[in-house]
């Protein structure tokens, strides 16, 4: 259990996320069209990306002078000196800048403390919406709209009816074989494409049921919403059903993994069918 994680830090924490938020929004609702840099790995970043990133990387760095901070934009920090951190702040500061680019809304900001590999505490905004979702280790997990705070968990699945979530672009001939082959084990699916971490948020707020990202990710695109799903009684778990953990390798790419809901449910049989 973390010694450090508190209902008043994850509030300070959520208002930079919404400070950064605030920042976004400024470039969001420009008329004119949204400057687009290609990084080395082809994925894009924009002015919103890094104006987030300045603000969160400067509060936190007020709020927690002693624990480091690793943005997505500041993926330079070589492993050489993150795997010396036993405690550390993963941002990312514009989860879905496709979403943003594509005008969907469906952007988050991403705040986590990860402590000794593992996602303590979570913090996912959806700037557009005045939404966010936040958890941390022994305060629970909670839906906030508009300043109000209402606790969260994932449901039960009934009649073997599962609500699967997965992504507009990555992976679907696989997801589409996995969701064959839950149907040949009696389970009936509806499936709903959303972008960023929102997928994992729907699980932990009893909206859906399991998301399988059966195509690439980076650490800071999941640990938030990793660490307010677990506080919500749910799970993520790689392909070999290991919890999915940090910081553990110079790549910050994570493996497939699969983010599920209702404990009850056998997913390791179910998936591995």
């Amino acid at each position: 259990m973390s010694d450090l994680v508190t209902k008043e830090l994850i509030e300070n924490v959520l208002a930079i996320a919404e400070q950064a938020g605030d920042a976004i929004k400024v470039v969001y609702d420009r008329k004119e069209a949204v400057e687009v840099i290609r990084k080395a790995d082809d994925s894009p970043v924009t002015e919103a990306d890094h104006a987030a990133h300045h603000v969160i990387v400067a509060e936190l760095n007020r709020l927690t002078p002693e624990i480091p901070v690793f943005s997505e934009e500041s993926d330079q920090i070589p492993y050489a000196q993150r795997q010396q951190w036993s405690r550390y702040w993963l941002v990312d500061p514009l989860d879905g800048t496709k979403e943003f680019i594509n005008r969907t809304g469906e952007f988050t900001v991403n705040i986590a403390l990860i402590e000794h590999h593992e996602p303590v505490l979570g913090v996912v905004t959806v700037p557009m919406k005045d939404q966010a979702y936040v958890g941390g280790q022994g305060v629970g997990a909670f839906k906030v709209e508009h300043g109000q705070w209402q606790k969260i968990a994932v449901r039960t699945v009934a009649n073997r009816e599962l609500v699967v979530v997965g992504s507009r672009r990555h992976g679907a001939e696989k997801l589409n074989a996995l969701l064959a082959a839950m149907e040949q084990e009696g389970y009936s699916s509806e499936m709903t494409s959303m972008g960023s971490s929102l997928k994992f948020c729907l699980i932990a707020e009893g909206k859906a049921d399991l998301y399988p990202r059966l195509a690439p990710t980076s650490e800071w695109d999941t640990a938030a919403a990793q660490a307010v799903l677990m506080e919500a009684g749910g799970r993520v778990l790689n392909t070999d059903f290991a919890p999915l953990t940090y910081n553990r390798e110079e790549s910050v790419l994570n493996p497939e993994f699969y983010a599920l809901g209702d404990p009850a449910v056998d997913w390791e049989r179910l998936l591995k069918a």
